[in-house]
């Protein structure tokens, strides 16, 4: 039961941290990915289309190394307004990690508190429960004892069956 309770745990906390990361970013980055597309020369209703996109889809893309912006802005029609450098900047290597970097380390900063708290909450629990428990033996009771000598004799197995409280 403690395995599966334990792998459970786990992968209902990747769930839980995954969702807290994606917070996360959802908060910061639409104004991030805005500023950034305008500050690279992407018009500005095209820069808010692409910002108001869900963050999820950015996230697994920078996880798997890819840069989206070419496939954001294509149905946007911006990049036909755009000079050849200006959209080898925007779909190369370097311009979505920077521009993704904030908002992705505010979520992991969200969930860094939120595990912190986690943390705090169990040592305060276990604290809270008390010393550790240790089952100790208790005595057979003579009445049983002999009861069960007599069972087992008649079954043919008396030497296996104490008569008495155990030694201490």
């Amino acid at each position: 039961m403690l395995s599966t309770f334990q792998n459970s745990a786990t992968v209902l906390s990747m769930g839980l941290f995954f969702t807290i990361v994606t917070l996360g970013l959802a908060s910061d980055l639409p104004s991030h990915l805005y500023h950034g597309l305008i500050a690279a020369g992407v018009p500005s209703a095209s820069a808010r289309q692409v910002a108001n996109e869900p963050p999820i889809g950015s996230l697994f893309s920078a996880f798997l190394g890819l840069n989206p912006v070419k496939e954001l802005l294509g149905p946007t029609g911006a990049l036909s307004h755009m000079s050849h450098s200006q959209i080898a900047y925007i779909t190369g290597r370097s311009f979505f990690p920077k521009l993704i970097e904030g908002p992705f380390a505010n979520g992991l900063h969200l969930v860094f508190d939120f595990a912190a708290g986690a943390t705090f909450i169990a040592v305060a629990a276990s604290a809270w429960r008390g010393k550790r428990y240790f089952h100790t033996a208790q005595p057979v009771p003579q009445e049983l004892a002999e009861g069960a000598a007599e069972s087992a004799a008649a079954y043919g197995l008396a030497e296996d069956v104490p008569t008495g409280a155990p030694a201490r």
